[in-house]
């Protein structure tokens, strides 16, 4: 069960390093509307481009915090805890938009991942 946990938390910390470290303004099948970038989909949301830094700064800090627990359990439940709420606002973003279902499919994997690290 440990290795499970192990692999959850590599797949959803890698993945939001990847979409806001590396893919940031790249376009993606799974952003907003049709925003191209993370910029845009936030203004999509009608959210300011403020708050994207803040939330984009959130996210990497719990993702790096997520993948360090692996070596520092101390640490799991306070950033899977804090994803999950981040992650719920990312949804609750793409149905406030009347995106198709399937563009909330990461998030709503990622969330469900880190309920499965808290809970087991």
């Amino acid at each position: 069960m440990e290795q499970i946990i192990i692999a959850l938390k590599i797949i959803v910390s890698l993945s939001l390093l990847n979409v806001w470290l590396v893919n940031y303004n790249k376009p993606s099948r799974w952003r907003g509307g049709s925003a191209k970038t993370i910029l845009q989909e936030f203004k999509t949301y009608g959210l300011s481009s403020w708050f994207c830094y803040v939330i984009g700064s959130l996210k990497v800090g719990f993702s790096l915090m997520l993948l360090s627990s692996i070596w520092f359990p101390i640490l799991e439940n306070i950033a899977a805890g804090a994803l999950i709420i981040m992650l719920s606002g990312s949804i609750a973003m793409h149905i406030k938009i009347k995106d198709a279902l399937m563009k909330s499919l990461p998030a709503f994997l990622f969330l469900v991942f880190c309920l499965v690290i808290i809970y087991l």
